[in-house]
């Protein structure tokens, strides 16, 4: 597998994975205020899961495992660019909750 230090010393995976945790507490945050998943394919996986949490989770572990893979494969250019719109999802996502709050 990939060895710890591996891990942490690939800045594009540390950065993928807190993306990761801000998007799915951003995600949360709009649950609570009865927003629901604009994702599809993430909107299914909550819906079939036995709680939406749970498939918001499932959904996320799923994604830090396709960046494991794309360090494996030697694809650390596709993990950052990934990384670009994750940065901005998750901008995007405090903007409109910032903005639903200020109403």
């Amino acid at each position: 597998m990939f060895p710890m230090q591996s891990l942490l010393q690939s800045g594009c995976f540390v950065q993928f994975a807190y993306l990761q945790a801000l998007d799915l507490l951003s995600t949360v945050a709009f649950m609570l205020n009865g927003v629901g998943e604009a994702n599809p394919m993430v909107r299914w996986t909550m819906n079939v899961s036995p709680n939406p949490l749970g498939g918001l989770v499932a959904v996320k572990v799923a994604a830090l495992g396709l960046a494991l893979w794309c360090l494996k494969m030697g694809r650390d250019r596709l993990l950052f660019k990934i990384n670009i719109f994750f940065a901005g999802l998750v901008a995007w996502n405090l903007v409109c909750l910032i903005l639903s709050g200020h109403r």
